[in-house]
């Protein structure tokens, strides 16, 4: 019923290089379309959870080449494509996504985390943005995520100065859910996914789009049309039927996802 995936790079603190990114967009892919599995937990292995794109790894490509701009600058561009993808992807999932943060986030590393729906962090993690520091804006949607999450000026100032910070100011400032001391990290990640997956994965799913959706939407009336348009669709559900049974029978309800 859940799903981890591990950011397996050890070495190189799990920063992305091509087939890294593929493989997390396979892996992606598979537990989105795997129908026993409820919830994805992303994590790192090692001290790191993702220190971003893999510089040393870019700079060979570049080494030896001609025409810099056109060739190299060109091929990143359109193979760092997966992530994007992978950002998106995980939004647009309706299975809900965990990142454990095990340790350094930054960069890609960070967008990725910023991504998923929860974060549960070690307290020896630490986040940063970091692209100013090399020149670029930030991606794989960390512009776009990072001032939902914790407002436009905090943002800001996290952008603009590539600064790092530690886990307890992430959960001070409302960039993650809760920090729990590093060898618990998995213990606590898994107790809340596993506390999500008991829920009807068709009610989970449609209330994370209407989350998502509702952040976004501009008309509140029209949201509560969709809410009850998802209302009214989920009561012809036998999981809702079982909701409503297990209530007057006084048991726990069992949720299979009918």
């Amino acid at each position: 019923m859940i799903a981890t995936i591990t950011l397996n790079r050890p070495e190189a603190n799990n920063a992305f290089d091509f087939p890294m990114m593929g493989a997390i967009d396979n892996a992606i892919n598979d537990v989105a379309a795997d129908k026993g599995i409820r919830v994805v937990i992303i994590t790192g292995a090692g001290k790191a959870f993702c220190a971003g794109g893999d510089i040393s790894y870019l700079g060979s490509l570049v080494e030896g080449r001609s025409e810099f701009a056109r060739t190299v600058i060109g091929d990143v561009v359109k193979r760092v494509g997966h992530m994007p993808t992978v950002v998106l992807k995980i939004r647009n999932m309706t299975k809900p996504v965990i990142a454990a943060v095990n340790g350094i986030a930054a960069g890609g590393g960070m967008g990725l985390a910023l991504a998923c729906d929860m974060r549960i962090t070690s307290d020896k993690a630490r986040f940063s943005t970091i692209f100013i520091k090399r020149g670029v804006i930030p991606d794989c949607a960390a512009s776009y995520n990072l001032p939902r999450l914790i407002g436009m000026a905090k943002a800001c100032e996290l952008v603009l100065t590539g600064r790092i910070i530690n886990a307890q100011e992430a959960e001070r400032i409302g960039l993650v859910n809760k920090v729990v001391p590093h060898e618990d990290l998995m213990k606590a990640t898994i107790e809340l996914a596993a506390e999500i997956a008991k829920n009807p994965p068709l009610a989970v799913g449609l209330a994370k789009a209407a989350l998502y959706k509702g952040m976004l939407d501009p008309d509140m009336s029209g949201h509560m049309d969709y809410e009850n348009y998802t209302q009214n669709a989920l009561m012809g559900t036998k999981d809702f039927k079982e909701g409503i049974d297990s209530f007057m029978e006084k048991r726990e309800p069992v949720f299979k996802g009918d």
